[in-house]
């Protein structure tokens, strides 16, 4: 099975940005990352077996291209997560908390919770798409939801 790259394009473009950016951590970045997994689909040949599979493909190749980004000297020089912030709106203080909080997060837990709860993959579906055990998915789901109630629980017992 073969979708048009506009057809993918129109469909994954924000889920891939956002996969990208949870890696990256910087827009730039998470753009040139998405326009690569495009890019990397339209010249690969390969025959998927449906539309999940093609979708957990795009994921697994920004994922993999976000990590390699991350390694080049020029991350380095590129615009803050800070300054990022400051471009985003949030519906209630509340979320921007919370999307800061996640943020924060080891890199293999924020991606797993990502994945899970923005992305709405189960678990048997992360462990495929990240090459990982169902267990050590479930585990870094536990521990990163107990590193955000920790965090959380701290700023909350603070505004008191």
């Amino acid at each position: 099975m073969r979708q048009t790259l506009q057809e993918l394009v129109e469909r994954y473009q924000n889920n891939l940005f956002a996969v990208a950016f949870n890696v990256c951590k910087n827009a730039q970045d998470a753009e040139d990352v998405v326009q690569d997994t495009f890019l990397r689909y339209y010249t690969m040949k390969k025959e998927f077996d449906n539309e999940q599979h093609i979708r957990a493909w795009l994921i697994r190749v920004a994922v993999n291209k976000a990590k390699n980004c991350n390694r080049t000297f020029w991350k380095r020089n590129k615009c803050s997560f800070e300054e990022y912030m400051e471009t985003l709106t949030f519906e209630t203080p509340q979320s921007e908390s919370l999307f800061e909080t996640v943020m924060q997060l080891p890199d293999k837990y924020r991606i797993v919770m990502h994945l899970f709860y923005y992305e709405d993959y189960a678990v048997r579906e992360i462990a495929k798409i990240l090459k990982l055990s169902e267990s050590n998915v479930k585990a870094r789901l536990s521990r990163g939801r107990s590193m955000l109630r920790n965090v959380l629980k701290e700023e909350w017992d603070d505004d008191k």
